[in-house]
């Protein structure tokens, strides 16, 4: 019998779901609290070291058992100093935990807007459109909405939402209130979700040891009706099904979730990058790893696609459940080299990640009915509640993927659909370099693009529209400011369609 659906599985159940919704008190150590906080850090990094050699490499398909995944004990330390960008799950975190720790709980969203936004590190996805944005004057949650930003369903959120369930011990409605501020500067819909769902998940980790229940727990913050709960709730179906068999729940996760709506360099491509997907392979790391850390590692590692931040988030749910000292050595033994020394782009190390985090723990501990003495912390856990219904790319799907090209060869685009997004990859010798485009839709000025060269401030995407008419178009773009050396590459075209002229 699957361990989990074992009679102590059930009381475990009924045992956390009582305490939850009455209010029982949870009463644990000073150092029992930052046991865990170290171990949500420390696993998360741990994870990103043992999935990067893999990051991206298997789409659409899973990593064969034949094939081995590497572990050595200077692996965290070889990426910190030769691939540093690897660890963009913490450094993002880092960055909002930055301003809650100089401005307060209560720091306005803008202060964590533009701390992401001119911040040096590199974006991709649903962060760099929001980084364009913002530089645009494009605030949130405007920076996050699917109008706005073509990669709103994407992971980006989801992998640096950690340190909203860290800061929150069994707090779930309190980290989904961090998140709803600070999630929507770069997501909406099931973008958004995913980062509400790893958090809720970090919140219950503190509480619970049963991993069923961290999980069913967390997905109560999801509305029921919404494509992101539909599927991690098939997972937890299908686990429950096929309960020595991962893969099996893969393929179906793979027949039913795996077709992007949104990210246009996901659409019609191998490549999936989207939240409840790679949330999925979370929780199918988690559900299948039972308990082992390793092995919850190598699950949601071999699930593919963004196979670096999914064990990352999978183990620090895992480490804050068992806390830093259970970790096993083999694990932390790279740790030591690397844990006083700040992450790439930001002046915060592991170590002083864990004191900011408990500092903050406290505070939201004492905020929430909870007691801190000398050596004892006594929280109030909360009922978790639904976060507000929100779907991004409403009424609308991918039609067809059109090759591009140069902009001075691409001419006028002729297509019939409700919408469309042109990519946009500027090469010139000059990183100052800002394009102007003007974009006509069926002849008329819509709207005038700047685009820079230097990638740190750019948008993937050229431009998008989703609210056209279901009709024949015509979209041309005018270069104002041709320079020579300087090129313009729209290398793909994605159109849509409403949703009723879909073909079975």
């Amino acid at each position: 019998m699957n361990k989990y659906l074992s009679t102590l599985g059930i009381v475990s159940l009924l045992l956390s779901i009582t305490a939850c919704s009455s209010h029982q008190e949870y009463t644990m150590t000073k150092s029992e609290l930052m046991d865990k906080i170290q171990g949500s850090w420390a696993a998360q990094t741990i994870g990103c070291a043992y999935g990067g050699p893999t990051e991206f490499r298997y789409q659409g398909q899973t990593i064969a058992d034949s094939i081995p995944i590497e572990w050595t004990d200077h692996q965290v330390k070889d990426f910190f100093d030769n691939q540093p960008g690897l660890y963009d799950d913490v450094y993002m975190d880092l960055t909002f935990l930055d301003v809650l720790h100089r401005l307060g709980k209560d720091a306005p969203v803008d202060s964590f807007a533009l701390a992401f936004a001119h911040a040096e590190y590199p974006l991709w996805h649903a962060n760099q459109a929001a980084r364009y944005n913002i530089l645009q004057g494009i605030m949130p949650p405007e920076s996050g909405h699917w109008r706005n930003n073509p990669h709103a369903d994407d992971i980006d959120y989801q992998i640096e939402a950690d340190y909203a369930g860290i800061i929150c011990p069994g707090l779930p409605n309190l980290a989904s209130h961090y998140s709803d501020k600070i999630g929507h500067i770069m997501n909406y819909g099931d973008g958004f979700y995913g980062g509400v769902f790893v958090g809720a998940m970090y919140t219950q980790a503190f509480i619970m040891k049963d991993i069923p229940t961290i999980i069913n727990n967390a997905l109560q913050t999801i509305p029921a009706e919404s494509h992101f709960y539909q599927c991690i709730n098939d997972v937890i179906k299908w686990h429950s099904e096929y309960p020595d068999d991962w893969r099996q729940t893969w393929q179906l996760c793979q027949e039913n979730y795996a077709d992007e709506v949104g990210c246009p360099e996901g659409v019609k491509r191998p490549l999936d990058i989207d939240a409840s997907i790679n949330s999925a392979y979370i929780v199918i790391g988690l559900l299948y790893g039972e308990g082992d850390f390793g092995k919850t590692m190598e699950i949601a590692t071999r699930c593919g696609q963004d196979s670096d931040c999914n064990p990352a988030s999978a183990a620090g749910i895992l480490g804050c459940m068992m806390g830093y000292s259970q970790i096993p050595e083999v694990w932390k033994a790279g740790l030591k080299d690397i844990e006083d020394r700040p992450f790439k782009f930001t002046n915060i190390s592991l170590k002083k990640a864990s004191e900011y985090s408990f500092e903050l723990a406290l505070q939201n501990i004492k905020q929430t009915g909870g007691r801190v003495s000398e050596d004892k912390i006594t929280l109030r856990p909360e009922k978790p509640k639904v976060v507000p219904m929100e779907e991004s790319f409403s009424g609308i799907i991918p039609k067809e993927l059109l090759p591009g090209n140069t902009l001075d060869q691409l001419g006028k685009i002729e297509f019939d659909g409700c919408g469309i997004v042109i990519s946009n990859w500027i090469q010139s010798p000059r990183p100052d370099y800002v394009a102007e485009v003007e974009v006509y839709i069926d002849g008329k000025l819509e709207k005038t693009v700047t685009s820079p060269a230097n990638y740190h401030d750019r948008s993937q995407e050229l431009c998008w529209f989703y609210d056209l008419a279901e009709d024949h178009h015509t979209l041309e773009l005018k270069w104002l400011n041709p320079e020579e050396g300087i090129q313009i590459n729209c290398h793909s075209i994605l159109i849509y369609t409403k949703k009723q002229t879909e073909k079975e």
